[in-house]
């Protein structure tokens, strides 16, 4: 015997909860991002994924048409930082609803220094970056996915492994759970693709 819940019997926000406490865990697409007026924008969002390989493409949703989204229509560029377990805390005090005209960099005390390939600076303290242009952005319901052409990936040589992709444990990526709950770095286990 399971609970049934509805979509049409909740209201919005008991909804998103019992989903986002449901699919678990989440990556953080930590994103920057710059306006028209060359305020730097951080901010974090958990609905976050690879979109296509061939050409590469990363995508994350905004609940709501926030400042990362409007930056990135106005200047059609943006970086997504990996939020790392030490900078939990920093990743968490960027989601506040900051003013327009905050830079955000400054108000939680990050340092942004210049990306490779696109106007948005990279969270310096971040391991990891994927830099990006627009593709396109959708609009679903009350959310909107961005879609980004991944331009350079940007990966400090603590991180990298042998084969030249980034360490799982020496990323140390944080996830998002439900309500207030974050994950750690979790125990890894491998395991082959079978072949038939």
């Amino acid at each position: 015997m399971r609970t049934v819940f509805e979509p049409a019997e909740l209201s919005p926000g008991r909804f998103y909860r019992l989903l986002t406490a449901t699919i678990v865990p989440r990556p953080i697409a930590w994103v920057s991002t710059v306006s028209a007026d060359g305020v730097a924008n951080v901010a974090p969002y958990s609905f976050f994924t690879v979109a296509s390989v061939a050409p590469p493409v990363v995508q994350f949703t905004s609940v709501g048409r926030k400042d990362s989204v409007r930056n990135i229509e106005e200047t059609g560029e943006f970086v997504i930082n990996i939020a790392t377990v030490p900078l939990m805390e920093q990743v968490n005090e960027t989601s506040a609803g900051f003013a327009h005209d905050v830079d955000e960099f400054a108000q939680v005390g990050l340092r942004a220094e210049c990306s490779e390939r696109v106007h948005p600076p990279r969270v310096a303290e971040s391991p990891a970056s994927i830099e990006c242009t627009l593709h396109r952005i959708i609009e679903v319901g009350d959310c909107f996915v961005v879609m980004g052409d991944v331009v350079a990936v940007t990966v400090r040589p603590d991180v990298l492994a042998e084969d030249g992709a980034p360490d799982f444990a020496a990323l140390a990526p944080a996830s998002r759970l439900g309500r207030t709950e974050w994950g750690l770095t979790p125990q890894v286990r491998t395991l082959e693709r079978p072949e038939f």
